[in-house]
């Protein structure tokens, strides 16, 4: 069974009206806000960390979908935590130890997500399915937002065999 939700990203957002504009994302009926972590190194682009997530947290009183799209994620956790993240999802990419950083996220309190780019094969996620709360699919190759989607992304989501989101 596949459960939707709305978590819109603020990868795009206008940063001088960060507050206002989540604000106006939980008053249209987001369940969740989405931020998009980049360190410039798993990917080639940087973005933001702890200190916007947690701005966003006093900006808003819905759960907040943390994306670590970041080289070795386990070191950052709980920082993300502490700053207000309630889903912290790690790339099965960028973890050596992938089981152990989602039992971390348990530890800390969070629901724990796990993420494959596009061209790693849902195999790679199969161990530790029972361990996490969400798949997210990524439908196209991290670190830019605006690129084409993938459509071969919609099957993979639905071969997962957990609830899984599509990231654009």
């Amino acid at each position: 069974m596949t459960f939707v939700k709305i978590a819109p990203s603020v990868l795009t957002a206008d940063v001088g009206r960060l507050a206002d504009q989540v604000r106006e994302a939980e008053a249209a009926g987001a369940d969740y806000i989405h931020l998009d972590i980049m360190d410039g190194r798993f990917v080639p682009v940087i973005t933001f960390g702890p200190l916007v997530v947690a701005a966003v947290r006093k900006a808003v009183s819905i759960p907040l979908d943390i994306h670590l799209m970041i080289e070795e994620p386990d070191r950052h956790l709980a920082a993300f935590r502490d700053a207000g993240g309630d889903i912290l999802n790690v790339h099965v990419e960028a973890c050596t130890h992938v089981h152990r950083a989602l039992g971390e996220i348990r530890r800390l309190g969070a629901r724990a997500g796990v993420c494959l780019n596009p061209g790693t094969p849902p195999v790679a996620i199969e161990e530790v399915l029972a361990e996490v709360d969400q798949v997210m699919v990524m439908a196209v190759n991290p670190g830019w937002g605006g690129q084409r989607f993938i459509e071969a992304s919609v099957a993979r989501s639905r071969g997962s065999g957990s609830s899984a989101t599509s990231s654009a």
